[in-house]
């Protein structure tokens, strides 16, 4: 490991063990908040896929649902119980933090129409509204997926750049200043031996 360019001096070895008990300190910190980011990272990735699978089959079973519901309903009819909303839905966009990182929380608000659903029971068949009110129902579920499939993209991006932080002090800053520091002591010690050989030499000439 190649040391730091720096001078042999006591005031500069003070120094660097300063930086190394620093560096030490933070390495052990960075690695701690690591570990628990993974932890949490574990959880709510399998909170994700278990989501992600609810949803998927729900969504499924509901597109099937349309497309019996879409073979039996009038053409006309289905186009218009299918295309207009039965509530107005709007979402609240915040963040929280996760151990430093701030991931999205979306709130959604439904606000249902006055004139209660877009279309006459007599227009559509009960199929038609049942699949309208399932895909409704899913909404608030499809919202929270990509909630959380996002906040997973953000701490695998955080613990991935955390990760690098920490091998840059485990493997490069720190064996640095630990390698100068032994060779500022290596020669601080020789120049000592030199010096006492010096005083020996001028003590037997007197």
């Amino acid at each position: 490991m190649a040391r730091l360019n720096v001078n042999p001096t006591r005031m500069e070895l003070k120094k660097l063990k300063t930086r190394l008990a620093t560096a030490v300190r933070g390495h052990k910190l960075l690695k701690d908040k690591s570990d628990e980011m993974i932890r949490r990272f574990t959880v709510i990735l399998r909170e994700d896929a278990n989501l992600r699978k609810e949803v998927e089959k729900e969504l499924a079973e509901t597109l099937t649902q349309f497309s019996v519901a879409r073979s039996v309903t009038p053409a006309y009819s289905a186009e218009t119980a299918f295309a207009m909303p039965s509530v107005a839905v709007s979402a609240e966009c915040a963040t929280q933090s996760i151990m430093g990182v701030d991931v999205p929380k979306i709130e959604l608000k439904e606000e249902k129409r006055s004139d209660s659903l877009p279309y006459s029971f007599s227009e559509i068949t009960s199929e038609a509204d049942y699949s309208v009110g399932r895909i409704s129902a899913l909404l608030p579920r499809l919202v929270k997926l990509a909630e959380t499939e996002k906040a997973v993209r953000l701490l695998a991006d955080e613990i991935e750049r955390n990760k690098r932080r920490v091998n840059a002090l485990e493997y490069i800053m720190i064996p640095q200043l630990e390698e100068t520091i032994k060779y500022i002591r290596n020669k601080l010690d020789e120049n000592e031996r030199a010096a006492i050989v010096r005083l020996m030499k001028v003590k037997n000439r007197a």
